[in-house]
Order: structure tokens, then sequence, then C-alpha cells
């Protein structure tokens, strides 16, 4: 989307979410998750939002359709009835692969807006609401990747690129441990890689860039384990018929040989979740280096939050971590360096959120 006249002043809100969990228990978080999104909105009175979902649909997207619809439009109507009188809908349901979902909405005081159509190569106005899913390549306001979503918004004369992405998990914890920079991390470094230099391709004409999604980034594990339990001794267990390792415990050295960490393919069981609430985990960023290959192309701000992920799918015990894996900041918001003085640049000029 573009706007070729809007107003100074105009407030941007970008929202990245992980939904996997909302379709496998849908009465219970949809309703909780709504919620909190709309109280969001509702603080930061958004001109322009952009909403982008991974895993939308649920870990079995065929399994969970009924609930797809059924969420989208609770997510649109609560949203529209909040003065929001255009709006963009797009989700990728390809079973083979986990769905992204986008959502972008126009305040109704926002009149003149454009949107590019990469078929005409040429901005088109936007106008009321429009919704795709299933088969987007004949969607001409889309360009799919593998991996992202790439839209062209302008806001008071400064066109940027909106990219909805979902970066490779950490498979299994043993793997992740055994090098630092971990195999995983290597992976998902090559694949934004990918997407960055597909952004700025010849194609197109080049504009500022924000992508923000899922990246899966995940802690240097290496590093964490070893300053975790830096007075612990290790106990390798391994399987009795192929003598893989599956299971590492570490141990205190005294204090009745006490358990601190737990670890398998599938389990991180860390005796003391505090650690990674205490401040916000900021002790813990200096193990948060997967972003630091990108420093030249990719700018954050500040983190004050504890780490996104994996928080508890059960609702009862939605403050604490579950023990599957280390928890890390999955989920950002990343922009380049253009990017990054439009930020800027709006922050000086407006005193809060419009």
């Amino acid at each position: 989307m573009a706007g070729k006249a809007a107003a100074p002043g105009t407030a941007v809100l970008l929202v990245t979410a992980n939904v996997g969990s909302l379709f496998d228990d849908p009465e219970n978080l949809q309703k909780n998750w709504l919620r909190e999104f709309y109280q969001v909105v509702h603080a930061h009175k958004p001109h322009f939002m952009a909403l982008h979902c991974q895993e939308f649909g649920g870990k079995n997207y065929e399994a969970s359709m009924s609930h797809v619809d059924k969420f989208a439009g609770k997510l649109l109507l609560e949203t529209l009835l909040q003065r929001y009188s255009q709006c963009q809908s797009h989700t990728v349901s390809l079973f083979a692969l986990q769905a992204l979902g986008s959502f972008y909405f126009l305040h109704e005081s926002l009149k003149n807006v454009y949107q590019f159509d990469f078929k005409a190569k040429k901005y088109k106005k936007v106008t009321g609401k429009e919704i795709y899913s299933d088969t987007l390549e004949s969607t001409p306001m889309l360009e799919k990747e593998k991996f992202p979503q790439d839209y062209f918004p302008e806001v008071s004369q400064a066109a940027f690129d909106l990219v909805n992405i979902h970066l490779f998990h950490d498979a299994s914890n043993l793997v992740a441990w055994e090098t630092s920079p971990s195999v995983y991390s290597g992976i998902r470094h090559k694949a934004l890689g990918y997407v960055l230099d597909r952004i700025i391709d010849q194609r197109f004409e080049k504009a500022s860039y924000f992508v923000f999604g899922d990246f899966n980034f995940r802690l240097d594990a290496k590093s964490v384990v070893e300053t975790l339990c830096t007075k612990a001794t290790m106990q390798t267990v391994r399987a009795a018929d192929t003598n893989e390792v599956v299971k590492l415990i570490f141990r205190e050295s005294d204090n009745d040989r006490k358990v601190m960490l737990q670890l398998e393919k599938k389990l991180f069981s860390y005796f003391n979740q505090e650690v990674f609430r205490d401040n916000n985990g900021t002790a813990l960023l200096e193990f948060d280096k997967e972003l630091s290959v990108f420093k030249d192309r990719l700018y954050e701000l500040d983190i004050s939050f504890p780490p996104s992920y994996p928080y508890s799918e059960d609702s009862s015990r939605a403050a604490q971590y579950m023990n599957t894996r280390c928890p890390a900041w999955c989920d950002r918001v990343l922009m380049s360096p253009s990017a990054k003085e439009l930020v800027l640049r709006v922050s000086a000029r407006r005193p809060g959120p419009g």
C-alpha cells in the first residue's frame, strides 16, 4: 500500500504474532488473544496498522480450516468497528507450509492511499475491503515468495515495504547445543539473506523496508548453558541400541547434586525460570547474536520485553514458559537503515501515539 498524501503525524502500528496455538484451543485462547490485541489498538490509535501472523490456522491447517474463517471474521469485524474503513487481508493457506496471514487496516481519516499492483507495476488507489485467501498466485496486489509477502505503504510521502516472514526453527535442543553458533542459526542466516536480497532486487523501485514476523532467532545455546550451569557437572545419557546422546543432565557440584538443567531433543528444563523474566531477561541479550550478522542491513529498536517464546499454551499458566526450548526473542520487528531514519524522524516530530 502507498499513501501519496497522508497527513503529518500519521501513527503506524506494526504487529507480529505466531498464532498457531490459538487454533489448538480456539474457544479459550482466541477470545483472550483478541481482547489483548484490541487493547493494544485502542491504546495506540494507529492510522495505519499491519498485523503479520505466522502458523495462521495452527499446526494442522486442514483440521482447523473452519476456525480460520471464524477467527479472521472476528478480527476484521471488531477492528473495522474501530473506524478502520479500509482493509486488506491475505492468507497463504498451503498445507505444505506453515501459513502466513497478513492484515492491513487504514483508518477512515486517511483519504488518499495507494497500493502497489505487482502485475501492472503501478500504484492503484485503495478503496473498501478486500480479502484474499487460498491461492494467491492470481492476486495482483501481492508478491509471494517462499518467505515474504511484500507491500509498499507510504506515509507522509515516505514509501516503505512490509514483509511477513517465518524462518526455520531449531529441530533439536541437543543439536543446537553442539556448536556455537548452531547449525540452525546458519540455516536461518542463509534464508534471511535470501529474503533481503529479494527485497532489493532490480525489478522494483527501491524503498525502505520493515521485516516483521517469527524469525525463530534463538539464544546461542552452548553459551547459555555454559553460563547458566557454570558450576555444574554434566551427565550424558545415551540410547542403549544406537549409543546416540538422548539426554544431558547438569547437576550442581555441591548442594546435594541438585539438578539444574535437563536437555533433550525437545526438552529444556531449567530449575529457575525467573532468570528469563528478571528485568525482562536483559542479562541474556548478550547471547541473542543471530541478528548481528545483518548489523549493516537491519536495525531494531531496543528490546524491552522478556523472551517471546515459548509461553505456555495452557491459558491458566499463560505467564509461564514451557519446558520445551530455551526462551528466546523469536518474534521481531526489524527495519532497513532508511526505515530506521523514517521511524526516528516521525518519533521526533510526534510527541506520542495519535
